[in-house]
């Protein structure tokens, strides 16, 4: 149950009864002044907890069973409920009504113990902060009252907050009875650093990790405490405002606690407004920067970065962004398109195109430099300067080929094999060598239709940057033919089952047609772009051998090995002379 299953009346406070907790929400202060949403609405009952299902169904099956653990080690990050919880928990340990007498999870209606412990004025339920009282003798004032039965309730329930923060002295002297309590006392624990907690006393303890509210969930309460308060904030302003809470919910209502008060009776509070009381800038111009780095416009790239800067944006904010929108491109791509990104339609179609222009390999280079420049911001003593060095280093990483395609051009080179084309989009491709290659390049460039050749086809591949299925197109294909929406070939041994559906696929998605590709057909003599490379380089070198001067130079230098063969440009044709010209030349001595 949520709080949005909880009838409205219920959620108001009784100005006539203030000390009165009713469900899904903490009661109202005696001096009847304004309270806090994050006190407002602290969970009254573990049905309000948000996030933390996991934890709520392992509790209630632990106390229907009657394996009820002798202490509760509550962990997470600061705002997730883990004090709310070790209060929830004591409740549930004591409760008892006309009905119940007996732990539970049921905590609604109130039991007899109920409202004293959400006080936290209780006197079989005791809280300590261990972060102002971390001594041994703090422990030891504990311990002294261990022996004593509970006054009223069915447990003595201590709550010790900051756990990690208690001395090593203080964490011997618990040992002991932590781990030999008497039946009548149980103890809760919460922390945030639980790496700092001793191993000894960690396995004494029942150990719940209370997890970061997912963003839509956190979201999606943040709207609903805002009707109940009949304050009105556009929804992307509640996203800004659960996305720079991270996770906690405590942070998330005090940002919307600020929030609220900006608003007018003209309408909602304006997502812009929000984001510029959190710092941020408009997530679509962070959009902007990063297609401007990816795509090359470096100039673009960098005015666009100032103006935020400008604007008030924060260097920290800025690239956590940049962060958050490549980690969605790599996610698109990783899914073919399936991943649900939590944004604006406009947003993740704009993430759909910009991963299309990317292998999976490249994106996850991108989302790596990324992250390095987070970390250089964070401790540059300029981060304005570390962000314009990462988007610049974003830049040239978009532009580098990446392993495989690197590898690719290093095997090119080594066997004499002509380069492939340069990617698209790169300077080379419309003024370097291939632009200038004259018919024979043009002969490569697919039609409209499609390829008609295994050349067109394995440049197509190459511009769109398919380096893995360009390299077993060149590996295992012995054409057949190839047209007209049609591409048969014999396979090479070791070809990959799955390389006809994966290239019918991409032709596909290159020119709008189905195709039919077929890897069973027989191609009598014809030989894979290897075989033929690989038999061309076995010609030209049994041709260097029969070379008169390179036989003449292995007998000179016995023991000598031929290491590679180049081949020669044709000399140019001598010039046609006159005849006098011919004449004058032949009486020359």
């Amino acid at each position: 149950m949520d709080i949005a299953d909880t009838p409205e009346d219920s959620l108001l406070p009784d100005a006539g009864d203030p000390g009165l907790a009713l469900p899904g929400f903490e009661a109202a202060p005696a001096s009847g002044g304004y309270q806090v949403l994050a006190r407002k609405y602290r969970p009254q009952r573990f049905a309000d907890l948000i996030g933390q299902e996991p934890m709520v169904r392992t509790l209630a099956h632990a106390f229907q069973s009657g394996r009820i653990a002798q202490a509760y080690m509550l962990t997470g990050v600061r705002g997730v409920g883990k004090t709310t919880t070790a209060r929830l928990i004591a409740r549930a340990l004591n409760y008892e009504s006309d009905e119940r007498t007996g732990p539970t999870v049921e905590i609604d209606p109130p039991g007899r113990h109920c409202d004293a412990i959400a006080r936290s004025a209780h006197v079989d339920v005791l809280e300590m902060d261990a972060a102002s009282r971390t001594g041994v003798g703090d422990i030891r004032e504990i311990l002294d009252g261990v022996r004593y039965a509970p006054v009223s309730a069915r447990y003595k329930v201590y709550i010790i907050d900051e756990v990690h923060m208690l001395s090593n002295n203080a964490f011997n002297a618990l040992l002991k009875t932590l781990e030999e309590p008497p039946p009548h006392v149980k103890f809760i624990f919460a922390t945030t650093e639980i790496r700092k907690v001793p191993v000894t006393v960690l396995s004494r303890c029942q150990r719940f990790d209370l997890r970061r509210v997912p963003r839509d969930m956190l979201s999606a309460h943040l709207a609903r405490i805002c009707e109940r308060e009949g304050a009105q904030v556009e929804d992307a302003g509640l996203d800004a405002i659960a996305r720079a809470a991270e996770g906690s919910v405590r942070d998330a209502l005090s940002l919307l606690d600020q929030a609220i008060v900006q608003g007018s009776e003209s309408g909602p509070v304006p997502a812009s407004q929000v984001r510029e009381m959190l710092g941020l800038v408009d997530r679509s111009r962070v959009l902007d920067l990063l297609d401007a780095a990816l795509t090359g416009k470096g100039e673009a790239a960098l005015s666009e970065l100032e103006s935020q800067y400008a604007a008030g944006a924060d260097p920290q904010v800025l690239m956590r962004d940049l962060l958050d929108y490549l980690h969605a491109m790599n996610r698109v791509k990783a899914t073919n398109g399936s991943a649900d990104l939590a944004e604006a339609p406009e947003t993740a179609a704009r993430l759909r195109e910009l991963a299309g222009a990317h292998s999976l390999a490249s994106l996850t280079r991108l989302w790596k430099t990324a992250l390095s420049g987070l970390e250089d911001v964070r401790s540059a003593p300029d981060p304005m300067a570390a962000v314009e060095m990462s988007v610049i280093r974003l830049m040239a990483a978009a532009s580098l080929p990446g392993p495989e395609e690197a590898a690719r051009l290093i095997a090119a080179l080594e066997s004499g094999a002509p380069l492939p084309s340069a990617p698209q989009g790169s300077s080379d491709a419309a003024e370097g060598p291939a632009a200038d290659a004259g018919p024979q390049a043009d002969n490569a460039v697919p039609s409209a239709d499609g390829p008609s050749s295994l050349e067109e086809l394995l440049a197509l591949l190459d511009r769109e940057r398919e380096v893995m299925l360009h390299d077993q197109v060149e590996r295992f294909v012995r054409l057949a033919s190839i047209g007209q929406g049609k591409l048969v070939y014999e396979a090479a041994k070791g070809a990959p089952e799955d390389l006809p559906s994966r290239l019918a696929g991409f032709l596909h998605t290159q020119t709008g047609a189905r195709w039919l590709v077929d890897s069973q057909g027989r191609a009598p003599g014809a030989e894979t772009v290897r075989e033929r490379r690989r038999r061309e380089a076995d010609a030209l070198r049994e041709r260097a051998l029969r070379d008169p001067a390179v036989v003449r130079a292995m007998t000179l230098f016995p023991g000598a090995e031929l290491e590679s063969v180049t081949p020669l440009e044709p000399a140019p044709q001598p010039t046609q002379m006159s005849g006098a010209e011919t004449q004058r030349q032949e009486r020359k001595p």
